[in-house]
């Protein structure tokens, strides 16, 4: 296993080069620039064109690449054009923990109602349960996530006070247990928001599997056996269940953190989704490049953890 990781480690590189290629390269291919949105046409354009040279913004573009590519690797993405000339990982740093925390927990809500409610349609296929979660399940496909977040605030935190509708933490002087319990509740609504295509998705892919598990020829010999439906369910058929499931989720977290942009916009969240969003609309290619990279990172770690975890899951797994 531990070779397998190194091997998997070293192939990261030549793909997170890739990416980086095609990254900046898609940067400067992008129309216009950020110095067009602070373009005064009352200032002289040759000022704007000093701090472009400045910036090295006039150098061609395989100097850029190279010059970009080894502050990249040293963790330097530069300066923000748009923040007043910010280190671009002060910036990231500052938010990244919020949208760790959010991803965290859209997944955590995804487990705890998806896998239990996917278990239980497949031992009662048919049932008034399962055509309830069969629904629920195409309607969590068909909203919008930004939809669902509206009705969400509308409801539960202007009607009904229940949540917060924006921010991470209260106005209030709060510390320790007391403000993670602040910040846990501030989470609640767009981590739901964020993990309910998933949790549609994932019940789904429970039910179906769990369905094809227990007509399987060893679970029907289990049962011949006298073992109770517990032991068949949670010793047997959950395991070999699991395995598509822990492919989704490898891959769910990396998307999560990337896919946060829309979810943490609606509820106003300080996280790396409003960051790459602001970044984009103001054309600061230094953040966007910067996140990009780190969304891809997020992917390949996803996809080694999935694989790591089939291993546990099903020991008949070897990366020998």
């Amino acid at each position: 296993m531990y070779k397998y990781i190194i091997r998997r480690i070293l192939v990261f590189i030549p793909m997170l080069f890739a990416l980086s290629v095609i990254v900046f390269a898609l940067a400067k291919a992008a129309p216009g620039d950020p110095f067009t949105t602070m373009l005064d046409p009352n200032i002289d354009r040759q000022v704007f064109e000093e701090r472009k040279e400045a910036l090295g913004l006039n150098d061609p573009v395989p100097v850029q690449y190279a010059r970009w590519i080894g502050s990249a690797v040293q963790g330097d993405f530069g300066e923000s054009i748009v923040y007043n000339g910010r280190p671009v990982m002060d910036l990231i740093s500052a938010r990244f923990w919020n949208t760790i925390y959010l991803g965290l927990v859209a997944l955590f809500f995804t487990i705890i109602v998806a896998i239990p409610i996917g278990i239980y349609s497949a031992r009662n296929p048919y049932s008034m349960l399962d055509y309830a979660a069969t629904g629920f399940g195409f309607i969590g496909l068909a909203i919008p996530n930004f939809f669902f977040g509206l009705l969400a605030i509308y409801f539960l935190s202007i009607q009904l006070g229940w949540f917060p509708p924006q921010g991470t933490v209260s106005g209030n002087e709060v510390s320790g247990f007391q403000e993670f319990l602040d910040r846990m509740h501030h989470m609640i609504l767009p981590g739901i928001t964020l993990g309910l295509a998933s949790t549609a998705t994932y019940m789904r892919y429970m039910r179906s599997e769990v369905l094809d598990v227990l007509g399987s020829d060893y679970i029907r010999t289990a049962k011949a056996k006298g073992m109770s439906d517990r032991n068949v369910l949670y010793k047997h058929t959950l395991r070999n269940a699991l395995i598509p499931i822990i492919t989704l989720m490898g891959f769910e977290f990396g998307v999560l953190v990337g896919g946060a942009v829309i979810t943490e916009r609606v509820f106003n969240y300080p996280g790396l989704g409003t960051l790459f969003l602001d970044a984009i609309i103001n054309r600061d290619y230094p953040i966007v490049m910067a996140l990009t990279l780190i969304f891809g990172v997020f992917i390949l770690v996803g996809n080694l953890l999935a694989d790591i975890f089939y291993s546990i899951v099903d020991p008949r797994i070897r990366y020998d």
